[in-house]
């Protein structure tokens, strides 16, 4: 010992590293925990999030087929949230208690990557990257399964790493990690499936260890065919609100990879610019290590840490881009959280760089980190589809003999959770109309765009002085066919019901896709 110091070799040598170790890894995942813990229940359940609590709520065969309903997608999630709900209860931190873990656990697995390829200094700026994200926090206070799929997209990287790099007595442990990861993203989402180009890409150049990847796949595969089977069943359709890839689409995609904000949900701050393309540019030094490589000594093992990470940046956003173009569009920032995690391990490798002093690398993520946290702290408890004001609102004007109709009839789903959770219920609630189960009733109403014909609409106004419309979600006046459709129902359901009630007044709640309620009354 000198100086104080134990040698690297020593018991305590060894000792001091494991700790080191540990804290690289586990101070970003703590802070990924506290920073998604945070205001958790603040936000509003919106349209999706009520979703989730509808099919989770339910039991045998009604939750099968609610499970089924969106073709498999999400079918781990919601058996995992089935459970949770059944000793738990179907309280808001409940519903969002697993996407705060996967934010935790995705940060985890990034921090372990990195500093496998790369080395420590990279692993901690990565792992603090990946924890302030405000897409990634965002979903990690939400009942959706985008958290978890990115924890399990990033343990399926470290697994087909250690693969690849396994050791022959360890070949076996890696093989069934990688599986076991895979698979799980799989049943969180189906768009985690763009990843797997992405290991084969890599694996090209690395050009080691073919064959156990590929019967590690062939696994997977086998493993999720039920899948396969619920989505050949369902088709496409649940993607019919994704418009064709334009600037705007691609620019909410940039924004979201970059974390400079999470569009059309929040508002752009004055810090969103610099920052998405101090991150482009990044990225492009990250790739620009790649080709360097490549060139310089068309070595594939010297870039390999290099290929994996670039790959998954890279891959999934151009498979989406082309699937968009020359079949089913599915170019959205949410469909590309798969490569969210590859962001900040790219983003890291880049400022930790070996030859940027420790100091310069030191400022640079903490200069990042500030901008990044600029753009996530006005975030929290912020609603931009506030369905428990909504449901408020009506309830507190709510008069005896109203009547409630809703449009899509999703909208019931986010309804019905706020009259069993927070909501004050005084008078005699109003009477559904559309749809016509009773509103205390959890039934799981996915994409049901119904509407009144005329004659129904007739039998209402005479039945109902005030009819309550809530609509969200309802379509668009420009975009796929099927949006425009929905949308066109959506007013001729209101310009019907305007010409039955002389008088009427509307409110909206949110702004990325606001709930608007109407109250028609003669």
């Amino acid at each position: 010992m000198v100086g104080g110091c134990a040698p690297a070799g020593s018991p305590a040598g060894r000792g001091a590293a494991r700790f080191v170790r540990l804290g690289v890894i586990a101070v970003p995942t703590l802070l990924a925990l506290v920073l998604a813990a945070i205001d958790l229940g603040g936000r509003s359940l919106w349209l999706d999030e009520s979703a989730s609590f509808s099919v989770a709520a339910q039991h045998g065969s009604a939750l099968t087929a609610a499970m089924a309903r969106d073709g498999g997608n999400m079918f781990g999630y919601y058996a995992l949230l089935h459970v949770l709900v059944d000793w738990f209860g179907s309280g808001t931190l409940v519903l969002r208690a697993p996407s705060v873990v996967g934010c935790a656990a995705a940060t985890a697995c990034v921090g372990l990557l990195a500093e496998r390829l790369f080395g420590r200094r990279a692993a901690l700026a990565a792992g603090v990257l990946a924890a302030v994200s405000l897409p990634a926090v965002f979903w990690g206070q939400d009942a959706r399964s985008y958290a978890l799929m990115m924890a399990f997209v990033a343990a399926s990287y470290l697994g087909f790493v250690a693969l690849v790099d396994a050791a022959p007595g360890g070949r076996r442990r890696a093989w069934v990690g990688y599986v076991v990861a895979t698979t799980l993203a799989l049943y969180m989402s189906f768009v985690a499936v763009l990843v797997i180009p992405a290991q084969l890409v890599a694996l090209a150049y690395s050009r080691r260890r073919v064959r156990p990847v590929v019967s590690a796949l062939v696994a997977v595969a086998c493993l999720s065919a039920p899948l396969a089977v619920l989505a050949a069943a369902r088709g496409s359709g649940q993607l019919f609100w994704v418009p064709r890839p334009s600037l705007t689409g691609l620019g909410q995609v940039l924004v979201a990879l970059t974390s400079a904000g999470f569009q059309p949900n929040f508002h752009l701050g004055p810090t969103a610019v610099p920052l998405e393309v101090a991150t482009l540019v990044a990225f492009a030094v990250g790739i620009g290590f790649l080709v360097v490589r490549l060139v310089a000594d068309r070595s594939a093992a010297r870039a390999w840490g290099e290929s994996v990470i670039c790959g998954w940046l890279v891959v999934p956003f151009v498979l989406a881009l082309v699937e968009s173009f020359l079949a089913q569009p599915t170019f959205t920032a949410r469909n590309l959280l798969v490569s969210l995690p590859a962001a900040a391990v790219v983003l890291g490798r880049v400022l930790a760089d070996r030859r940027v002093p420790r100091v310069a690398a030191a400022g640079l993520v903490a200069c990042f980190v500030g901008l990044r946290a600029a753009q996530l702290a006005p975030s929290y408890g912020v609603s931009p589809e506030n369905w428990r004001a909504a449901t408020a609102d009506v309830l507190a004007a709510v008069r005896p003999g109203d009547c409630i109709a809703f449009y899509p009839q999703d909208g019931k789903m986010a309804f019905t959770y706020y009259l069993d959770h927070g909501a004050r219920v005084t008078v005699a609630l109003p009477r559904p109309v559309l749809p016509t189960t009773p509103l205390r009733r959890v039934v799981p109403y996915l994409e049901r765009y119904a509407t009144l014909g005329s004659r129904q609409a007739a039998r209402v106004a005479a039945l109902c002085p005030r009819l309550w419309l809530v609509a969200s979600h309802e379509g668009a006046a420009h975009g796929p066919a099927t949006s425009v459709a929905n949308y066109r129902r959506y007013l001729r359901l209101r310009a019907d019901l305007a010409s039955r009630y002389p008088r009427r007044f509307s409110r909206s709640f949110g702004w990325a896709s606001p709930v608007r309620v109407e109250l028609f009354a003669r």
